[in-house]
């Protein structure tokens, strides 16, 4: 999730250090940076944060704040690139195939190499500003993922078969290692392992809109042979299927799903391969919208630590629930977990996100709930979730 608040060079500003040293304050242990561009051709929100020579500087001063308020915290960047979901209004929008209802500028075999030595040369730049790893992103619509799916059936070196269209993650995950060139430097991916329409990665053909797990759980294991140390387990596409990837209110049981493929991920992995399972914000307190279980287990805790248990994942991700108390695991771990602030899965804060406006909890930060009444007044609601 892009949260709008870098400054007009893509560079960390004062919303953005108030809101990761909260992060570090609250005692995460991992903290994966947003969706930081690797570009400013291509990106889906104007005020995003970039990773380019330019940005180097700025980010080396960010992450040795980050590292001054708490040093014991690990952070990767996640590397983006927007692809078809980039924003024309002050962007190029590219694609590898159009798909209907987005379109794009059809990206050459050297448009796609010059994006991938982007990521390359981003993943030394996090590196030496002081980055733990980086976050190959194929999740989401992004164009890691319009890569790999199976609606990319052009005649091209990374389209068509399986083997072509794997073969870009791999070639870009080997890249990014030899350039990097420290085996402590961690390199991961977060995954839509399903993107829930047809054509999408996880489905079982250009056009079908049958799931099939072949593809993801052998692209992992290739990742991981090739040096892969972490996955982030997710699903959806933020164009077409929002509500796999969204703390919706009126949905929380889709979490459940984001459980059963963390576990898929966990079994095909080695042991020592990290997995992160996500959408566990709908969990929430003892009080939740979900049926036929004792909420004494239901709650973000109880299923948080149950998956870790029973080793369907080795870490609990907290997106939503992140925004609402950036201290949720310090409250936590002292004793003061009636304290925390719970993701009332509103979801404006996802509407500020595509109203280009800086991102965060509405319901409990007053910066933010400012910001929103103000984008309510100027642009009305928003008539759908989509981006």
């Amino acid at each position: 999730m892009e949260c709008v608040d870098s400054d007009e060079e893509g560079n960390p500003a004062d919303l953005t250090y108030q809101r990761y040293e909260k992060l570090y304050q609250g005692g995460f242990g991992l903290v994966d940076l947003e969706a930081i561009t690797v570009t400013n051709e291509s990106r889906a929100r104007k005020t995003q944060l970039e990773i380019m020579p330019r940005n180097e500087k700025p980010l080396k001063n960010f992450i040795r704040r980050l590292k001054e308020v708490n040093p014991d915290t690990l952070i990767v960047f996640q590397l983006t690139h927007s692809g078809e979901i980039s924003e024309p209004d002050f962007s190029r929008r590219v694609c590898v195939k159009p798909m209907y209802g987005i379109g794009g500028d059809i990206l050459s075999e050297e448009e796609v190499e010059h994006i991938m030595d982007q990521f390359v040369l981003a993943s030394q730049i996090a590196h030496e500003v002081g980055a733990d790893g980086i976050d190959m992103k194929l999740c989401h619509g992004y164009l890691g993922s319009q890569i790999i799916r199976p609606f990319n059936d052009r005649d091209w070196k990374y389209g068509g078969s399986w083997e072509r269209r794997a073969q870009w993650a791999y070639d870009l995950q080997e890249r990014i290692a030899k350039a990097v060139n420290d085996k402590n430097f961690l390199i991961g991916s977060k995954m839509s392992m399903w993107e829930g329409h047809p054509g999408g990665f996880g489905s079982a053909g250009p056009e079908s809109p049958l799931m099939d797990m072949t593809e993801p759980l052998d692209l992992i294991k290739g990742l991981e042979e090739r040096g892969a140390s972490y996955f982030i387990e997710s699903l959806g596409n933020v164009h077409s299927a929002m509500n796999y990837m969204e703390a919706l209110s009126d949905a929380p049981e889709l979490s459940y799903l984001h459980i059963y493929f963390s576990d898929m991920m966990k079994k095909v992995l080695k042991p020592e391969t990290v997995v992160i399972g996500s959408h566990f914000s709908p969990f929430r307190g003892k009080k939740n919208k979900l049926l036929s279980v004792d909420p004494e287990k239901s709650s973000l805790f109880a299923m948080g630590a149950h998956c870790i248990e029973e080793g369907i994942m080795d870490m609990v991700g907290l997106g939503r629930q992140s925004f609402a108390d950036p201290l949720t695991p310090l409250k936590l771990m002292e004793g003061r977990e009636d304290e925390i602030k719970y993701c009332t899965q509103c979801m404006n804060c996802e509407e500020l996100m595509i109203r280009q406006q800086p991102v965060g909890c509405v319901a409990f930060n007053k910066i933010y709930t400012e910001k929103f009444v103000e984008t309510r007044k100027k642009f009305g609601k928003l008539s759908e979730l989509h981006t």
